[in-house]
């Protein structure tokens, strides 16, 4: 099944940087030009720089923010601010952070994977990409030839594995560092050979399903084919076959899925007002009386929420006047309405009823809406969306409970691929700890 290799990481140097946390950044595609302007001030050696520098005003073919982050990663490596490991390692890290008032710790493996073609059921996705955030990427590497950030990936098994990296987890750590969220990250150097040849047969037996980061491994895949039509030197081997992954186990105990909660912003309010009329065609409808305070009826509506998970609710707050209702799918609406269309593994998903069953039954979007995201807001916390309701930024909120890592697993195996947004893994894997070269 998956190659997976150890690798001579590229990592930041701690006899010129003191302070890890001043140089790592979360994952590109997740940064506000906000967070962007603070990482950028933070420190001049900073992976923002690398993952997602500034366009300028002036920018030309020869120079623009990905001929720029190649200048800034060749002179970090020149000046020693990145050295290489001098054995192949894989690096086990540890994140340590609060979800529902609960300390949790989730282990990643970063190694190289072998890239392979997702028919041949080896890497497994279960979400859409879009072509030019591919293109911009692929951009990217061409100017740097390497992985900065790890695609987050996960394995199947592991109660035997994750047994193991606990007793490495007891060591000193090479890094240990607290972000701006209040992550603690800790990243291990595995450069033993008995147990890299261990991982290595281990992973062998296993797929691997792409959690975060499809567009950087559709990405790689090019790259790979650039590389081959464009180098003499091109192998099997050669390094472009393969691209970083952080690998996880599905039974992690740390394995958090948060929803992705939509919020519509161009709506009338006739568009509303006839939404909740319709409602009752396909919903059971469950009103929460807002009268008696926010906070008490914010509390009831997560109650009910997650009571009825296993029944396929939905939530729905929208404001003038302020509506908040628990919709639970009538039995046998999905396959009445979608039996032909929609395979099971798919109309079981609570993102594919509101996609489908409200966004386009209900209320008339299309695809091309639906990829709009001047008109769909995300959130991943009922107050942060209620919240930008109340403040007028959206008309409607609908509120999701998280999708299930065993329904990520059977769409991704069946072949299929989920709505956009249909899953946000908690915490992101950061962008810092160790870079793969690809020449």
């Amino acid at each position: 099944m998956a190659e997976v290799v150890p690798f001579k990481g590229v990592r930041y140097n701690p006899e010129l940087i003191s302070e890890m946390a001043a140089v790592v950044a979360p994952p590109y595609d997740v940064i506000t030009p906000e967070e962007q302007d603070v990482l950028y001030r933070r420190h001049p050696s900073n992976v923002i720089r690398l993952i997602l520098g500034r366009h300028q005003p002036g920018d030309t073919a020869d120079d623009n923010v990905h001929t720029r982050a190649g200048r800034h990663f060749r002179t970090w490596m020149d000046q020693r601010i990145l050295v290489s490991d001098p054995a192949p390692c894989f690096y086990l890290t540890s994140v340590e952070f609060t979800s529902n008032a609960r300390l949790c710790t989730r282990f990643g493996i970063i190694g190289r994977v072998r890239l392979e073609p997702f028919e041949k059921g080896i890497v497994l996705p279960h979400e859409r990409t879009f072509s030019k955030i591919k293109s911009e990427r692929l951009m990217l590497m061409k100017a740097c030839h390497a992985n900065f950030s790890p695609i987050f990936g996960l394995y199947a098994d592991g109660s035997e594995i994750l047994q193991r990296l606990h007793a490495i987890a007891e060591t000193q750590p090479a890094v240990n560092l607290v972000d701006d969220k209040g992550h603690r990250h800790r990243l291990w150097c595995i450069s033993d050979e008995g147990i890299a040849s261990y991982l290595v047969a281990f992973f062998k037996n296993q797929r691997i399903y792409i959690a975060d980061g499809h567009h950087r491994y559709e990405t790689a895949l090019a790259y790979r084919d650039w590389v081959k039509q464009t180098r003499p030197d091109y192998s099997s081997d050669h390094p472009s076959n393969f691209v970083m992954f952080s690998l996880s186990s599905m039974v992690d105990p740390g394995m958090i899925i948060l929803p992705a909660h939509r919020l519509l912003k161009d709506l009338s309010a006739q568009q509303a007002a006839e939404f909740t009329q319709r409602a009752g065609e396909f919903f059971d409808v469950t009103r929460i009386a807002v009268d008696k305070g926010m906070e008490e009826a914010l509390a009831e509506f997560s109650r009910t929420l997650h009571s009825q998970a296993h029944r396929h609710a939905i939530g729905l707050f929208s404001s003038q006047p302020a509506v908040m209702q628990v919709m639970v799918l009538k039995e046998g609406v999905m396959a009445r309405l979608f039996k032909d269309q929609i395979p099971a593994a798919l109309r079981d998903l609570d993102v594919t009823i509101l996609t489908h069953v409200i966004m386009m039954e209900l209320m008339g979007f299309d695809q091309e809406q639906l990829d709009d995201e001047t008109k769909i807001i995300f959130r991943t916390t009922i107050k942060e969306a209620v919240q930008v309701v109340g403040e007028g930024k959206a008309r409607m909120a609908f509120i999701l409970n998280p999708t299930k890592i065993e329904q990520v697993r059977r769409v991704a195996e069946q072949g299929l691929i989920m709505p956009r947004k249909s899953t946000y893994f908690y915490p992101k894997v950061i962008s810092g700890l160790v870079f793969n070269l690809l020449r």
